[in-house]
C-alpha cells in the first residue's frame, strides 16, 4: 500500500466518527485506531499477525488448553446462542428459571429465552443430559454462537 493511500485513510478516520478502520489487501493489512491521534499498525502479507502476535498467541494457548481439559472429563456439549439478543433464564421477571445448575434436561426442553427485536425466542436443549454450567448472564446481551449452557 502506498503512502498517499495511507495518508488518505488516516485523514478520513481522523475527520469522521469512525474510531477504528481495518483494511486487508494482497500486500498487507492496515489497522488505524483513533484515540488522541490516529495509530497505525501495518503488517506485510507473509506475516499478517505480526502486529498482534502476543495477543493471538495468548488467545491460541487459552483455546488449545480448554479442549485438553475437556478431553479429560466427560464430553461437554455447549448450547450456543442462535442469534444476537438479550438472554433471559426465566419466562418473566420474578418467576423461576427454566433450568438450574444440575438440572436434568431432555432434547427439546426450553432452557432459556433470547429477546431479539421485541420477539421472545425460546432456546431449547439440543441434547439430553445434565446442566453442568450456566454461562449466560440473565438480562445480558449475547452474540451469535456464544456458549450459554454446558450439558454433560
Amino acid at each position: 500500500m502506498d503512502l498517499r493511500k495511507l495518508k488518505t485513510l488516516i485523514d478520513l478516520v481522523s475527520e469522521s466518527n469512525v474510531s477504528e478502520l481495518e483494511i486487508t489487501e494482497a500486500e498487507g493489512k492496515v489497522r488505524i485506531v483513533k484515540g488522541g491521534g490516529p495509530q497505525l499498525q501495518y503488517a506485510h502479507a507473509p506475516s499478517p499477525m505480526a502486529a498482534t502476535a502476543p495477543t493471538a498467541t495468548a488467545a491460541a494457548s487459552a483455546v488449545t488448553s480448554e479442549p485438553a481439559a475437556a478431553a479429560e472429563g466427560p464430553p461437554r456439549h455447549y448450547v450456543k446462542s442462535p442469534m444476537v439478543g438479550t438472554f433471559y433464564r426465566s419466562p418473566s421477571p420474578g418467576t423461576a428459571s427454566f433450568v438450574e445448575l444440575g438440572a436434568q434436561v431432555k432434547q427439546g426442553d426450553t432452557i432459556a429465552i433470547i429477546e431479539a427485536m421485541k420477539i421472545l425466542n425460546e432456546i431449547e436443549a439440543d441434547k439430553t443430559g445434565t446442566i453442568t454450567q450456566i454461562l449466560g448472564e440473565n438480562g445480558q446481551a449475547v452474540e451469535y454462537g456464544q456458549p450459554l449452557f454446558v450439558i454433560e
